[in-house]
This record gives structure tokens, sequence and C-alpha cells, in this order.
């Protein structure tokens, strides 16, 4: 398995449930579309910001620069405090004329954006790109370098992610409870002062300022997963300085967060159909050799077995259901992962739960010493601010599960469960479910995937549908996002976009 692209697939992917941390929360804080600022202006209060000179200096691999950008902590209230955003570029290669400035984001919430750019975009995206742009990317308030949210020590996410996300009765719900309370708290503690500002309005908004230091009269931006609601809310805010937009793995913005995380479960049983698929197909497949339904049931099984009973790793930290749920939907963002997920199934199923409890690690970002990066907390902190919780309480998602069961029967009750965290978070969502037209952008190419697990297909659909220059283009197959996964045709289609100008046909499918 090629863990690097693993772990690129699986930052963009956050964008929803992402079990104990319920997911994907689009919506607006405000200010909302009211609130745009036509190409011409800049309110006076956030013109030091607009004029300030960034002092690049050397990080990272060769080739890359990195710097700050000042923004205001809260945009209602400019002169009260400052926060500082971490931004890196690999300026363009050549040959051909430089286009500008190409802002890339790998979604999450909660992504680093110099992460996705150093490992990945501006050394693996499509070569004719990156000669003609200098390749950029920040990372969002609260996220990695730039002011990060903090909520709990590396020991005590060990604990949070291994608690029962499928209570039995009432003491195991209260203990779930508990640990959302906890987590809550935790953010709250360290970072009370951010809480409140890591809306992604306000990051659409970092986002200008951004553009307007680089020495861009337009953004030029691809978003993936999380990142396509970033990139709609900056069209949103600034329908003049929206210039070529690619929005990969596309969220619906109009939804609730009930009914969003009940689409993303939903989402993974779709792609674990594909998997059993696949897997029932072959002599070695852990989950036996007949229909794809009774593989699904077998999973099940496993983990009602590992509910009971966790199975060593060689660590301090045995395989649960909680590990092993998150392990397997870890491997479910791109097929590739599928030889690794029936190997260490096969292992799991057999006593030894290291392989699978690796690919879980992988998917919450913990480093082989115990330490996580802050992408869970920055992840939660955006969600419950941008949209009101899913579920009022326990009481609520209990109701909810025959619905979350229906959209998934492997994966639905813990999905149903994991939108609960958002139910006792301290600072009151500012954002809510709205359409996203953001008349007045040029053409933004709006990318679904069949079968993605993360962002369901329909969610395309409906963003593309949404924007009023909106162009849908379909990638028939699996996992999560298609941009440079391999397809020439979603590959050229996007390639003739961003180095042309010229949006592919609404509609637009690719094998």
């Amino acid at each position: 398995m090629d863990t690097r692209r693993l772990i690129r697939l699986s930052a963009t992917a956050l964008a929803t449930t992402s079990l104990l941390i319920s997911g994907c929360s689009p919506g607006g804080s405000s200010p909302r579309a009211s609130a745009s600022v036509p190409p011409e202006s800049v309110p006076a209060a956030l013109k030091t910001y607009y004029e300030q000179k960034l002092k690049w200096r050397k990080c990272g691999a060769p080739g890359f620069q990195c710097a700050t950008v000042k923004a205001p902590l809260d945009y209602e209230d400019p002169e009260k405090a400052d926060i500082e955003l971490a931004v890196s570029r690999k300026k363009a290669t050549g040959p051909g004329k430089r286009l500008g400035s190409l802002l890339v984001n790998p979604g999450g919430p909660g992504g680093s954006g110099i992460g996705y750019l150093q490992s990945y975009a501006a050394i693996g995206y499509p070569a004719p790109v990156r000669a003609r742009y200098d390749m950029v990317a920040v990372d969002p308030r609260g996220v990695a370098r730039s002011e990060p949210v903090e909520c709990l020590t590396g020991k005590e996410m060990d604990a949070y992610t291994q608690v029962d996300q499928t209570p039995d009765d009432r003491p195991e719900t209260d203990k779930l409870v508990e640990a959302f309370k906890n987590f809550a708290a935790g953010c709250d503690k360290h970072s009370a002062e951010i809480l409140p500002h890591v809306s992604t309005v306000e990051s659409a908004r970092d986002m200008d300022v951004v553009r307007a230091v680089l020495g861009d009269e337009k953004l030029s931006y691809v978003g993936a997963s999380y990142g396509t609601f970033l990139g709609a809310t900056y069209a949103e805010l600034f329908p003049g300085r929206a210039g070529r937009l690619v929005l990969d793995g596309a969220m619906d913005p109009a939804l609730p967060a009930r009914e969003m995380n009940r689409d993303q479960t939903a989402g993974f049983e779709t792609a674990f159909q594909s998997f059993a698929a696949d897997c029932v197909e072959r002599k070695d497949c852990p989950l036996g050799t007949g229909t794809t339904d009774e593989a699904g049931e077998r999973l099940k099984e496993f983990f009602d077995d590992l509910d009971a009973k966790p199975v060593p790793t060689g660590q301090s930290r045995p395989l649960g259901e909680s590990l092993a749920a998150t392990g397997v939907i870890a491997a479910m963002y791109d097929e590739s992962a599928w030889t690794d997920l029936r190997d260490s199934l096969t292992r799991a199923m057999g006593g030894d739960g290291a392989s699978l409890l690796a690919l879980a690690d992988t998917y919450y970002e913990r480093s082989e010493d115990g330490s996580y990066t802050n992408l869970m907390f920055a992840n939660a902190s955006v969600n419950c601010l941008d949209l009101p919780p899913a579920f009022t309480g326990p009481e609520a998602a209990s109701a909810a599960l025959p619905s979350f069961e229906e959209a998934s029967p492997v994966f639905g009750e813990g999905l149903a469960w994991a939108s609960l965290n958002c139910s006792y978070w301290p600072t009151k969502a500012t954002g809510t479910p709205h359409r996203i037209e953001a008349k007045g952008a040029a053409p933004i190419v709006v990318v679904g995937t069949t079968r993605d697990p993360a962002t369901p297909y329909k969610w395309a659909q409906s963003l593309a549908d949404q924007l009023a220059s909106g162009t849908l283009l379909t990638y028939d197959g699996d996992g999560h996002t298609a941009y440079g996964r391999g397809s020439d045709c979603i590959d050229t289609a996007i390639n003739n976009y961003l180095l042309e100008g010229t949006a592919p046909e609404d509609g637009k499918k690719c094998p």
C-alpha cells in the first residue's frame, strides 16, 4: 500500500463524520452572502492586512518558501487582536508564462494545507500546472502551524479513540457522553480565545487576504473534500474575486448536520459494498466468498466480537471495536488500500490487531511516539461552529439509529453516535445550512466521484446545481476525490481549465 497516498486521502476525507469526531458540517457563520466584498473595495479597517508585505524564507524541502500572514482574530472587531497564518509556496518551474498562484487545500476540516503542499501537491500535481503556477497553501486558522486548536494530550487521545462508540446500555452511553464532554472541555481550556473564530467563513476571508498579499487579482484554487465548502464559501463572499476554482469531492452546504452525517454513512456503505464485491471474489477474503451482504454481516459480527473482547496489538492499546471500525473506514478512501485491509482483517480475525490499529492511527494522524497532530481538534472545532449539532442529546441519537443503520448496516450505529459530539460544544454554532449560489463568479468546476465514501456523489450534483456558474465533472469510480488519482480524462479536463480557463462541458463523465 502507498502509505503516503492513504495519508493524503485521509486528510481530505475527514470532511464528514469521523467516528468519535462528528464530521463535515457545512454552512456559513455570519457574515454570509450579504457580506460579500466587491472586487474594488476593501474595508478601511482591513487595509493594513491586505497591504502587508510577505517575508519569505527557505523551509521544508528544497524549493519551498514559508512566511506568515497576519489576519484579524475577529473580522467584526479587527482591532481586537491578530492571528498569524502560516503560508508556504513553491514557485512556478516553467516553461510557459506564469499564471499566478494556485492555492490548494486538502480538506478536513483540520488538514494541514502546508503538509499537503510539501508532501504531495507541489510535487505530485500534473507538471504542466506546476510549471505555470506558484503552488501555495495556507494552514487555516486553528490548524497545524496557524494558531492550532489544542484539546487533549496524546494519552488522553488514546483513551478517547478507544471509547465504545456503540453503547449497549445506559452506563456505556453515559461513558460516551462523558468522553464528548471531556473533549469539548479540553478544547475550551486550552484554546478558548481562538475557538469562536475558526469558522469556514473566517477562513474564507483569510484566503482573500492571502490572495491579495500574493499579488493575485483573482483566486485560483483547488480544494478537496471540506476544501470544496471552503472554496464555495469564498465564491459566495467574493464572487468577483473568484478565478479558476476546482471543488473536488464536493460537499452540499444546504444540508443540516444530521442529514449530512447520515448521507456520509450511506457513502461509506457504498464504498464498503464495492470493497466487499472485490473481496468475495478472492480465495483469501477474510469476509468469506459469499455475497456482499454476507461479507457485511461477517464484518459486523467481527466488530461485535471486538466489542466484547479486544485483540492484542503488541502495544498497550488493544484493538477494540472503535479502533477497528476506524481502520476499516480509513481504507475505504482509496481502493489501493484494499489489499492492505484484507491482510489487516485476516490478521485481526486471527488474533493480531497490529495492522488494523496502524490503519486507524494513520486516520487519526497518531505518530509512533504517541503524539497526535491537531487534525481532530481542528476538525471538531470548525464543524461544531459551522452548523448546529445533529442531536440535542443521547435520546435523540438513539431515536435516529434505525435511519443510520438503514443507511449502513455495518457502520450506521457507530456513525450515528459519533454525530452526538457537537451537542456538548462550548461555543455556540454561528452558521446555518444554506444554498450557495455565488452569483457573478466565473465558471466553477465541481468534481464528484460516483462511489466516494466521504462525500457522496449526490453532494457534487447538488453543489453544481446550486452554484450559478457551476459545472459538474463526474468520475465513475471508487475512492475519495478524483484529481490526480489516475483518470487521464479527469486530469486533462481540470488541467485545461486551470491552464486555459476553459471549463469542461457541464455533465461530462470520465472513466
